[in-house]
């Protein structure tokens, strides 16, 4: 009889799955991420050695661990040799990889694994049937990766858009098509284990049921309706996600070869001098803390990123590569550091060098060192500013969200280009930022005081609150009418 644990990583709402026979007590781990303690835990749990590893494309949302997964437990590594020269795996011969092509199978134990290849998402994506050979000879489930979601497909634009391959994205999304089509003569009792779940980034409608069957999407999923090619490139390219921009750099990674970690070295912990030195000349620090408290006293200089769901999205988008870097981390929390470090290595961003508790930041006020607040402000202090001509207002939410509704007189710039951007903001008078309900603004806000401008303010309840108190909004479509 067959195995079948599922793996689900909440902040990357990614999937990976260990699949093993019960009679060989052999397995196989599909799109392992980079915490591959998990998965050697597991299969000592289930009694099974993993001796297969393999994924389904090369990823740009996390770090693989298939690649140490396979080092640290002497599993044969299978890889996609598809796509064409310039989407193959680089480390492939190093790392003594089966590469795997359309049509191809491996066995474990009485598990039968069979290869489609799936071009739309990336070039070289593969599916894995799966045939537990112990009862029928035909698949009980496709693995579908970034193919086939609960309710969407992958999204084909993220080569162009985050990987700045250009003319990518509508040669892909016809590739995608045709994927689709090449599915349609599974069966209807086939389960979809998908890769990701609802909060990915790898699609824009994603369901959060963790499985499906090809006949419920057939029915429910809208890339799978009746269309032509031309209508699903239009549909499927529009209203994507911006990208964080950290993927690009994760395409790089998974394709040269992940660096195999093994033993991973614990930051320091900093004293109180330290801390206060690395805060005056200007080295980065994370301060993790709830933003409320960072609202109300922070070191000067720090950017705050709260441990919470959106951690690992937003450290990729501010945390560079190629920098040492430090954290502020709440010590009343027991699990709060590791936890930061292992979402941060699950992206690649393992430069952490020390890291401080979060009561730094008192401990240094009552010895005199400056700190620095984020002011508040309500709707009706943002209107009454803004009929005054007093502020600027900076609305960060996504390209999407702006077009569905937004504040008169406010100025558009996602969270994630706000850095880059921060020096042609004018000084002058208060800048105020806002997103839909305040965490993305309070990141914001940090940034912006990051770069040296001298008041921000942060407007909590975000867009909520806005419509909440009846105040006009302005949507893209009634924008481009008055001015057509």
């Amino acid at each position: 009889m067959i195995i079948v644990k599922r793996f689900f990583d909440a902040k990357l709402a990614q999937v990976s799955y260990l699949i093993g026979a019960s009679e060989t007590r052999h397995a196989v781990v599909i799109d392992a991420n980079r915490d591959v303690e998990q998965y050697i835990r597991a299969a000592a749990e289930e009694g099974v050695a993993i001796t297969h590893v393999t994924e389904t494309h090369i990823h740009a949302d996390f770090v693989s661990g298939s690649r140490e997964l396979a080092a640290r437990t002497g599993a044969q590594l299978l890889l996609s040799r598809e796509g064409g020269p310039q989407w193959q795996y680089v480390f492939a011969r190093d790392a003594n990889a089966i590469l795997l092509e359309d049509g191809d199978r491996f066995d474990v134990g009485s598990v039968r694994v069979e290869v489609l290849h799936t071009p739309g998402h990336t070039p070289e994506h593969l599916i894995f049937l799966i045939t537990d050979t112990s009862v029928l000879d035909e698949p009980l489930a496709a693995v579908t990766g970034d193919f086939l979601f609960v309710g969407d497909v992958g999204r084909p634009d993220l080569l162009e858009r985050a990987a700045n391959v250009a003319g990518t994205m509508e040669p892909a999304a016809r590739a995608l098509f045709g994927s689709l089509k090449r599915i349609t003569t599974l069966p209807d009792h086939m389960q979809i284990w998908p890769g990701h779940g609802a909060g990915s980034a790898c699609g824009k409608g994603l369901g959060s049921l963790p499985q499906s069957t090809l006949g419920y999407e057939r029915r429910t999923n809208w890339a799978l309706a009746p269309m032509s090619e031309n209508e699903f490139v239009a549909r499927v390219l529009t209203g994507q996600p911006d990208p964080p921009a950290y993927f690009g750099e994760m395409k790089r990674i998974n394709k040269e070869g992940p660096r195999v970690l093994g033993s991973v070295e614990q930051p320091e912990r900093l004293s109180l001098e330290r801390v206060e030195s690395l805060v005056s000349s200007g080295a980065l620090v994370i301060d993790t803390r709830p933003a409320a408290e960072f609202a109300a006293a922070h070191l000067p200089g720090t950017i705050n990123i709260p441990i919470n769901r959106a951690f690992t999205t937003w450290a990729g988008w501010f945390v560079p590569y190629d920098t040492d870097y430090h954290l502020i981390v709440d010590d009343r929390c027991s699990y709060c550091l590791e936890d930061a470090l292992r979402e941060l290595r699950l992206i690649g961003l393992d430069r952490v060098r020390g890291y401080a508790a979060a009561d730094v930041v008192t401990a240094l006020q009552a010895r005199g060192h400056a700190t620095a607040r984020v002011g508040q402000i309500d709707a009706e202090g943002v209107a009454q500013r803004l009929a005054a001509g007093t502020v600027h207002v900076i609305d960060v939410r996504s390209t999407a969200e702006w077009q569905a509704g937004h504040i008169p007189g406010a100025h558009h710039i996602p969270l994630g280009e706000l850095a880059g951007k921060a020096s042609t903001l004018p000084r002058e008078r208060p800048v105020i930022v806002h997103c839909q309900g305040g965490a993305r603004s309070a990141i914001a806000a940090s940034l912006l005081q990051a770069e040296g401008l001298p008041d921000v303010l942060n407007l909590a309840g975000g867009f909520n609150e806005w419509r909440a108190a009846g105040l006009p909004v302005e949507a893209q479509a009634a924008a481009t009418a008055a001015t057509s």
